[in-house]
């Protein structure tokens, strides 16, 4: 590995393996990733207790608990372009003394705007941490190997900080204050700010071109309402607002894509594309995206809800699936290493995913082991195909743009996401508010818990035949949405099989192909 302080360029000399150093650097990095996964769900539990303590409005909880999510998938493109341009680690050390300074600010905030600030704060360091570390793992890990092992643990890290952020809030607001759950990012920013400038290599595109501004407002008008209209039609419906938003979030994207496509220094080169196997990579990982954040929708509210677990007890028991899921991506990179074709490797993730969703299919309104059981199997899959469709995104693309090949794995993961949730949430909607008895009040016809909420005002029996009614109506939901949802995965699992022409070696550019993009970028 060169001096860290050198620039990355077109090498032509064979692939250099990685070293002790390289995956200490590793280790830096995931620290990062682990804190930013986690902040997605960290405020779940600690929302009660700033609501007594900050005395939100109801919009303005909702901004305290979605501005993060919102900015970040606004700017991981913009993020992602910068730091090819900039440097992929000064960008990385940027956003981490941002996301420390915001931490701070958010753990003793004094007010709702003031959180609210800090929580949008604390998504610009995001958007510029997530793309920046995938890109430092594909310059710094360069034998198609190495980097493979690479990203397999990058993808485990990832999966498993949302799963942790839940759990690590719920014990921290138990034994201190809410403003912990932020504080708690403070020692590994400030080890990455230390060990960073040591450890880590500084790459970029030697020939970026200028920095396109106008591409900055396109690409956030075209994610930001999008990304709203869909988060928000599984909970409160399919209305005209957000299939609106979602229609001005497509308006802009054609004109973001018109941009890339016309001007001489596009954000995101249209070249990229070009990669053989990127497109495809960029797509799978998006319904993998759809299936995982599609299912969490129910299983999180039936081990609430249906079983009546607390939140606590409910996100303790969904860590027991995490044991098979961080093993799937290495045993999925170690299926490759040893030969089996990339293609088998995701044709078989999507396959186990939807018998997930098959299983999902079978529980009943008392299913604990079962739905777990089904958890731990569908993700499983799922992140042996998102650590497949990342590593042969990062190797199709030149290494000079893999900050902007990995912001767009990011923002296809956020639109998977949130389109998952919002047609398989639909689904499960609707076949809820048809099996929910007529008679039932109006409440109930809305959500599970507005069954349970308005269950406990009745009297008796009459209360404790919605319960059983509204649980059972909830299921019937998750049912019909986990057959759709392993309808999905099986296509995909068919759409997956053109990729056993393509390997490691013919997906990553030739040195010359290398240079030609490089130049007509510039």
């Amino acid at each position: 590995m060169t001096n860290p302080t050198s620039t990355t360029t077109t090498a032509t000399a064979p692939a250099a393996r990685a070293g002790r150093r390289e995956w200490t650097a590793l280790g830096v990095l995931m620290l990062p990733l682990l804190l930013v996964s986690m902040d997605v769900s960290v405020l779940y539990f600690a929302i009660p207790e700033i609501s007594a303590d900050l005395e939100p409005s109801s919009t303005q909880q909702l901004w305290i608990f979605d501005i993060y999510a919102f900015v970040l998938a606004g700017l991981l493109m913009t993020m992602g372009s910068l730091g090819d341009r900039i440097g992929r680690r000064k960008l990385l050390l940027f956003g981490a003394a941002a996301f420390g300074a915001a931490s701070l600010t958010a753990a003793y905030a004094n007010s709702a705007e003031t959180l609210i600030a800090a929580r949008a704060v604390l998504g610009i360091g995001g958007a510029t941490l997530m793309p920046s570390t995938m890109a430092l793992v594909r310059t710094m890990f360069t034998d198609p190997g190495q980097r493979a092992k690479a990203i397999g643990l990058w993808s485990g890290v990832m999966t498993g900080g949302i799963a942790l952020g839940s759990v690590l809030s719920g014990v921290l607001v138990q034994y201190f204050w809410w403003g912990s759950v932020f504080l708690v990012n403070l020692p590994a920013m400030a080890l990455l700010l230390v060990l960073g400038p040591i450890l880590l290599p500084e790459s970029k595109n030697p020939e970026p071109g200028r920095f396109d501004l106008l591409s900055v407002p396109l690409s956030m008008a075209a994610v930001l309402p999008s990304i709203y209209g869909l988060k928000e039609m599984p909970s409160q419906g399919v209305r005209p607002l957000y299939i609106g938003s979602i229609a001005v979030g497509l308006l802009f994207a054609a004109l973001f894509v018109h941009r890339q496509r016309t001007t001489a220094s596009p954000m995101i080169s249209p070249a990229l594309f070009r990669g053989r196997g990127f497109a495809p990579a960029v797509v799978l990982n998006l319904v993998s995206t759809f299936a995982m954040m599609g299912s969490a929708f129910f299983t999180t509210q039936y081990l609430q809800s249906v079983l009546g677990k607390s939140a606590l007890e409910a996100a303790l028991w969904s860590l027991l699936p995490s044991v098979p899921i961080g093993m799937a991506a290495p045993v999925a990179a170690a299926l490759v290493q040893k030969g089996v074709n990339r293609a088998y490797v995701v044709t078989a993730g999507f396959v186990i995913a939807a018998s997930g969703y098959g299983m999902l299919a079978l529980a009943g309104t008392d299913s604990l082991w079962l739905v777990l059981a089904a958890c731990g199997v569908l993700a499983s899959g799922i992140v042996m195909v998102i650590s497949q469709m990342t590593d042969l995104a990062l190797s199709a693309a030149p290494v000079e743009q893999a900050g902007a090949a990995s912001s767009l794995l990011e923002t296809g993961s956020e639109f998977g996401g949130a389109l998952g949730m919002a047609v398989l949430g639909s689904i499960g909607t609707a076949i809820y508010r048809h099996e929910i008895p007529a008679s039932a009040p109006a409440p109930a016809h809305e959500t599970l818990g507005g069954a349970l909420a308005v269950a406990g005002q009745l009297p008796g029996r009459t209360g404790e035949a919605l319960v059983t009614a509204a649980r059972e109506a909830f299921t019937s939901g998750m049912h019909g949405a986990a057959i759709a949802g392993a309808a999905v995965l099986v296509l995909a699992a068919i759409a997956a099989t053109p990729l056993r022409r393509i390997h490691v070696s013919e997906a990553s550019p030739a040195e010359d192909e290398v240079t030609e993009s490089a130049m007509a970028v510039a």
